[in-house]
């Protein structure tokens, strides 16, 4: 196990430029391109988007979401991490809930019973890979989600909590940097305390007060101006009046006396012109490179004629996403930035149902999923059929699409992403916008032109969850390297993995078919190595992203709406109590971790003896027992030498490491199911043992037997165990005539629904004794990269 990790980090970069580049990389590169694409091979993207069912709940319902993990560059599937992490986190970043789901080809899918004692507030739910945890939790996906206590409350209980003084006004000049005497334009964003866009007007002016340019926001706060600091002039005052009439007065960022400018042009429907402005004394060439995400940048350069530099970019040329423009000087400084954005295609989503059914009746929804062109694709879905009321009415998370290509590849908090994809007259300009103030590097130019980079502190999980320790030593709790470490979880099939500490002290285990909750038994050898001590680290991120304390605005909730979504959840847990949790438990490997042992006893099938040394000695073939001032030891046959092991062999009790062998000798034979010998050397990892005795009980739990009171014993949270969506179906007239009230307010959730060849598949479902208006949600990921989304509502009546 150890040796396997010893070699992880070896394949993950062999992987990793598989993935990303299909040439080969060079060790030396002098030019700017190619240290990016040199940089990007090592730090491969990965993202993680998570739908949930739906966007707000009561407190002690469930949250059902899936989960899509795609390389950073094309958005395909990435079968790379075997394990995500999901949690719910309150307005002090403290998870509230928390689970490591399992991966397969990029791809899983779990649930949350949210907790009872919840109280009302907006939580935000984020998900990432082990991987991942290398980079800013800016990168992990992070989406709000609200939850409501579950106790009946009228609306003028919700807190609101927002006054009118709370306002952050920020101001972005294209580029980076205002320079006096240098023609600008400035992005700006009016955002409230909860960070949703305030529109306002306003004006800039001197310091006289002389107005020198004048704006208004477009969308979400946003907007942008035309303005040139006028030389030996640094400072100047934005003065923004809001629809109350409060006026707000900020500062505008310093203009510089020298440096350089980039405005971009978007003045032709087939060009990009993109002009570098510095003093017309300058006249070292200006390099600029062009890149969208990981995909293979370009480099142009240009001299500077009268101060001036200008680029042509064709649009058609253009990756789909963001792309980064970055203007490095002749001796590779990096020195301004913009960002632009071209709308992607998308994944054709196409979901068909009648517009009204009656209660109690089935439902049939078509699925077609398609390319931009109309050619059947088929894909991966996820699907979402909830009660839209004035709670769940507002979709506060980003849909797969605008996440994609736009939200995780900005700063901050994006209102409506969806509205930067449509056909609005404005979303082009919006868009624009949105570079300006939000646009963001994944990376420092630092780190890309750095001579040596350094080796990630996270592997990719490429098999299994991962489990970190440190070894200390014990009163001075110093780190210990070279510290032979073993970690057990006691079972039928009991599981040993093992490693040697390094010089930090740290230990790694790589898990296999670990799921729920399991007890772990981790140690050094206490007969030798007493003086150390090991503790385990959790496997979340602790690396949290500063928030808000978001109120919940929504002052259209009504009683009624509470009152209801109380009763559903009360009704669902008296009703249905044993199809809320049905759980399909992974087949697991019942093989033990050292295949086929050269002699193997089924007690049961020998005499039984009163104490297990007579067992050892009467008939365990291979095994003496001997009896030394006390203590017990096994002198195990080496069949490959034809000798005796000199040292004693590997012991195990339901695969926990026994090191003391009384404890052993001391067990009840009726208790232990079957006895286990390999007579050879066995390797596991970077440690060798001289042979290996396994004991096994009937019930794998280690029959009570006392541990080393050194070694740690420890819950570990392993992978979830999968849960399965239920609903009633009506399909028989006893059924529909039931008289079990169903009040579902979720009649659908599938995560796994795929299209096939044709593009085409079909599911059904049956709606509840609750009429109104239904919304189905439909998103998806094509094998090459197309994603997609759609929804749409119908009617539930009591009778058609």
């Amino acid at each position: 196990m150890t040796r396997q990790y010893n070699n992880l980090f070896t394949g993950c970069w062999l992987l990793l430029a598989l993935l990303l580049t299909s040439g080969r990389v060079r060790a030396q590169v002098p030019a700017i391109d190619q240290q990016l694409a040199a940089y990007h091979t090592r730090t491969l993207v990965e993202k993680v988007y998570l739908h949930t069912d739906r966007s707000a709940y009561l407190a002690g319902e469930t949250m059902w979401y899936k989960l899509y993990v795609v390389d950073g560059a094309h958005h395909r599937p990435l079968p790379l991490s075997t394990v995500a992490y999901v949690e719910v986190l309150n307005a002090d970043n403290q998870p509230v809930a928390q689970g490591r789901i399992a991966l397969r080809g990029g791809r899983g899918h779990g649930a949350f019973s949210l907790p009872d004692t919840l109280g009302t507030g907006r939580y935000h739910v984020r998900a990432y890979t082990h991987w991942m945890q290398n980079f800013d939790p800016a990168y992990f996906f992070n989406a709000p989600v609200d939850i409501l206590a579950a106790v009946r409350s009228s609306a003028g209980a919700l807190p609101v909590g927002l006054t009118a003084a709370n306002y952050d006004a920020q101001f972005f000049p294209e580029g980076g940097q205002l320079v006096q005497g240098l023609p600008s334009k400035i992005g700006f964003k009016l955002t409230d305390r909860q960070g949703q866009g305030v529109a306002a007007r306003g004006v800039v002016v001197d310091q006289v007060g002389q107005q020198v340019a004048e704006f208004t926001t477009l969308r979400f706060g946003m907007g942008s101006f035309e303005f040139t600091p006028v030389l030996g002039s640094a400072a100047y005052t934005a003065v923004l009046t809001l629809h109350s009439g409060e006026v707000l007065r900020r500062p505008l960022p310093a203009a510089q006396p020298t440096g350089y400018t980039l405005r971009l042009l978007d003045e032709t429907p087939t060009q990009l012109r993109l002009v570098v402005r510095a003093a017309p004394t300058v006249s070292a060439p200006v390099l600029l490179l062009q890149h969208t995400r990981q995909l293979p940048p370009v480099l142009s350069k240009q001299p500077l004629v009268d101060g001036a530099a200008e680029f042509v970019v064709s649009k058609q040329a253009l990756a789909d996403g963001i792309t980064h423009f970055t203007v490095f000087t002749a001796n590779q400084q990096p020195v301004c930035e913009r960002l632009y954005f071209k709308a992607p295609a998308q994944l054709t989503i196409q979901a068909q149902t009648a517009v009204a059914y009656s209660t109690r009746q089935r439902v049939e929804l078509a699925l077609r999923t398609a390319t931009p062109q109309g050619q059947a694709m088929p894909a991966n879905l996820s699907v979402a059929v909830y009660h839209l009321d004035s709670l769940t009415s507002i979709e506060a998370a980003p849909a797969l699409v605008p996440y994609l290509w736009l939200t995780s590849d900005l700063r901050g908090h994006v209102e409506q992403p969806s509205f930067y994809l449509s056909a609005a007259p404005d979303a082009a300009t919006a868009a624009d916008n949105l570079m300006l103030t939000q646009g963001w590097q994944r990376f420092a130019w630092a780190d890309v032109l750095a001579p040596v980079a350094p080796l990630p502190t996270y592997a990719p999980e490429l098999h299994g969850p991962l489990v970190r320790g440190t070894v200390f030593t014990r009163g001075t709790n110093a780190p210990r390297g070279q510290v032979p470490v073993y970690l057990a979880s006691p079972g039928k099939a009991g599981r040993l993995y093992n490693d040697v500490s390094r010089p930090d002290g740290t230990i790694l285990f790589e898990l296999k078919d670990f799921y729920g909750p399991r007890e772990l038994v981790v140690q050094p050898n206490n007969e030798v190595d007493s003086a150390y001590y090991v503790t385990l680290q959790s496997p979340y991120s602790s690396a949290y992203l500063p928030t808000t304390a978001f109120a919940l605005t929504r002052l259209g909730i009504s009683e009624n709406v509470l009152t209801q979504r109380y009763l559903q959840r009360q009704l669902l847990t008296a009703y249905y109590p044993d199809r809320q949790i049905r759980t399909q438990y992974p087949l697991p490997d019942t093989a033990t971790f050292y295949g086929h042992p050269d002699y193997s006893y089924r007690l049961d099938e020998y005499t039984r003896f009163k104490t297990m040394e007579e067992v050892m000695r009467e008939y365990v073939r291979g095994v003496t027992v001997r009896n030394r001032r006390g203590r017990f030891h096994f002198m195990l046959y080496n069949k490959t030498t034809d000798d005796v092991f000199k040292d004693d062999p590997m012991v195990l009790l339901d695969g926990v490491p026994i090191f003391n062998l009384n404890t052993v000798m001391a067990l009840d034979p009726l208790k232990v199911k079957q006895v286990d010998v390999i007579t050879s050397q066995y390797i596991q990892g970077q440690l060798t043992y001289n042979g290996l005795v396994s004991y096994s009980t009937y019930k794998g739990d280690l029959q009570g037997l006392p541990l080393d009171a050194r070694a740690l014993l420890q819950t570990y949270e392993g992978l979830q165990i999968p849960r399965e969506f239920y609903a009633p179906r009506y399909d028989t007239n006893q059924a529909k005539q039931s008289r079990l009230p169903d009040f579902r307010n979720l009649l659908y959730w599938n995560p796994e629904v795929v299209t096939g060849p044709d593009g085409k598949q079909q599911v059904e479902f049956y709606t509840s004794d609750q009429p109104g208006t239904y919304r189905v949600v439909v998103q998806g990921l094509s094998a090459n990269g197309l994603a997609g989304s759609t929804s749409y509502t119908f009617e539930v009546k009591r009778s058609l």
